[in-house]
């Protein structure tokens, strides 16, 4: 029997950290939403690496909260280890990291979604998208629930016809424990989406009273926990140690012993899986000279015994990951609360979506997350409050918001996702950002809060505090004289530093602030240098492609060319550009070809 709900103007399908942020920025932008997720037990869990942030990553966890997000808050109130990376590098390659309380993280989440006015959360499962015509309008349920709505944003993560892997044992799972979401990958696909496998996995849990940590080396965290969001004050958090040991020829000789067993090298897993984040059977066979592998031993929360084996993700089976595991320093009486596993799932080609995350093929349909090939928490999270906010715009009947490589490691993820695609789980990193000493950890609110559609009065006042702020500390180091030089002038020296200035009025900025000052006349002449590389990049971007201009009529397009542009759809000259396999000369012409379109109005 079908049962019908009517009078939402949003659905968003999944609770992770896509379907999060989306129903938050739906919510927060007035409309009525209802959240529909397998499990409100599992919201916002953290089911590989208990940490948020990272190299590239970190710096998306900003400028989520930037414009308006969440998960910086979530990870400020429970993280229980904090670092800065690359410290002793460039600003451009420096981010923050946390550990996290796993069950604390979810379960404020949780609450934070419960609390939220125009949102409601329901359990079931979503086996299909209700379309008419070419518009989705709702979603129909395992339980037989017709759901109707105006705009739906799918963030299924690994679910959608996902199975899990441990050795000879396979079960379709989204998670170890946890029922897949079947049917809706095979209902898009008679829809006409184009679905494909992919894979990812991830390592055991050990139990801690069972470990030697004489044996382990101490990683240790930074003093001063510093908060990801704009908006928090001083992270007050007690602080775990992290630990570090390392594979060694025994467990190297274990793992090629028994490769035969693994469904990755059995032909039982057909999903591409990420390359940047091998499993250790993965790195035996691929680097057979290496004589160790570096494993990181971190704890899940401040109330669990369980221990996170990062560096060590495996599809064995659980007695081969018993045997190796116990090879490694300071684990060899370890105790196995979760073996490791591998999951393949359903993904959904991002080349058919439009840069704000409308599907191509079904109006009105947003899909955000590894839904969409990605990798990682922050990935997921950054799409997730794209997602949310146009399918909001949407239904204001506004533009969407777009955001562009030069504004932001979302606009480059995004524009990477949209226009290159992905044929493995797309990661992050800052080598992708072509502006990368623009797009700092320190400047996101100012880049970003400006520009959102989701952001509330509190958080603009904030900015402009922070701006304020930053504007005096630049007129007292003005005012400093040393050397015959002001201190502007002494801070874009390499060896100086704001601190070393030693000016008593700048004791009651915060350090962030001051940090931002120095790093801003420090790199002045760098940034000057992106800002005109900006500006020759966005004359291209400003070059509009017609929705609906005809390839076929250009004379002198190559025939690979034209096709993807007819696949793909670009919206100007800079994004045709970066289509993988498209010839210059063949962009030259597109060009030659607008401007007679222009010229013909």
């Amino acid at each position: 029997m079908e049962m019908d709900m009517y009078d939402y103007d949003a659905i968003v399908i999944g609770g992770g950290h896509a379907g999060i942020e989306a129903c938050l920025a739906t919510s927060r932008m007035g409309f009525k939403t209802l959240l529909i997720t397998q499990s409100l037990d599992a919201i916002g869990r953290l089911s590989c690496n208990p940490a948020i942030g990272g190299l590239a990553k970190g710096n998306l966890v900003r400028e989520i909260d930037a414009l308006g997000g969440e998960m910086a808050r979530l990870i400020d109130n429970t993280m229980i280890q904090f670092r800065i990376l690359n410290r002793r590098r460039g600003p451009a390659v420096q981010a923050y990291r946390a550990q996290a309380d796993k069950f604390s993280y979810s379960r404020l989440a949780k609450e934070t979604l419960e609390r939220e006015g125009n949102l409601e959360l329901f359990m079931d499962t979503v086996v299909d998208i209700i379309a008419e015509e070419d518009r989705a309008v709702g979603v129909l349920t395992e339980r037989g629930w017709k759901i109707y709505s105006k705009v739906v944003v799918l963030t299924t993560g690994t679910f959608m016809s996902g199975k899990i892997f441990i050795g000879e044992y396979e079960h379709q799972s989204g998670r170890l424990g946890e029922e897949a979401a079947l049917g809706l990958g095979d209902a898009l696909r008679e829809k006409g989406f184009h679905v494909g496998r992919m894979k990812t996995g991830t390592p055991a849990r050990v139990k801690k009273s069972s470990l030697d940590f004489s044996k382990l080396e101490i990683q240790h965290g930074d003093e001063d926990m510093r908060p990801f969001s704009f908006l928090s004050g001083k992270v007050t958090r007690p602080s775990l140690e992290c630990y570090i040991t390392y594979t060694n020829e025994k467990t190297h000789e274990i793992i090629r012993n028994n490769i035969h067993r693994s469904p990755l090298y059995g032909g039982k897993i057909v999903g591409k899986g990420p390359r940047y984040c091998p499993s250790i059977e993965d790195k035996v066979v691929r680097f057979p000279d290496r004589e160790r592998h570096q494993i990181f031993v971190e704890p899940e929360g401040v109330g669990t015994e369980e221990m996170y084996l990062n560096g060590l993700s495996s599809s064995l089976p659980e007695s081969v990951q018993h045997e190796f595991i116990r090879t490694l320093p300071g684990l060899e009486s370890a105790v196995i609360m979760r073996p490791a596993y591998a999951v393949e799932y359903d993904y959904l080609d991002p080349l058919d979506l439009y840069p704000s995350l409308e599907s191509k093929i079904l109006k009105n349909l947003f899909i955000a997350g590894q839904t969409n090939g990605t990798s990682g928490y922050e990935e997921a999270a950054a799409q997730g409050i794209m997602a949310g906010i146009n399918a909001a715009l949407r239904l204001e009947g506004k533009e969407p918001f777009v955001l562009k490589r030069s504004d932001a490691y979302i606009g480059v993820l995004i524009d990477d996702l949209t226009t290159k695609g992905t044929k493995e789980p797309y990661r992050m990193f800052t080598s992708r950002a072509e502006y990368r000493l623009i797009l700092r950890n320190d400047n996101a609110d100012s880049r970003l809060t400006p520009l959102s559609p989701l952001v509330k009065e509190e958080r603009r006042m904030a900015l402009e505090r922070k701006l304020s702020d930053m504007e005096e500390i630049r007129e007292l180091l003005k005012e400093r004289k040393e050397r015959g030089k002001n201190g502007l002038d002494l801070l874009r020296e390499p060896d100086v530093t704001i601190e070393s200035l030693s000016i008593p009025a700048l004791e009651r900025f915060s350090s962030e602030e001051k940090e931002e000052v120095e790093l801003d006349l420090k790199y002045e002449g760098y940034l000057k240098r992106q800002e005109r590389e900006i500006a020759r990049f966005e004359k291209s971007e400003s070059v509009a492609i017609p929705e609906d201009f005809d390839y076929d009529s250009v004379d002198g397009l190559s025939q690979e060319s034209r096709e993807k542009f007819k696949a793909i759809r670009p919206r100007n000259v800079g994004q045709a550009g970066r289509i993988s396999g498209v010839r210059v000369s063949d962009i030259a012409v597109l060009q030659v070809a607008l401007r007679g379109l222009k010229g013909g109005k």
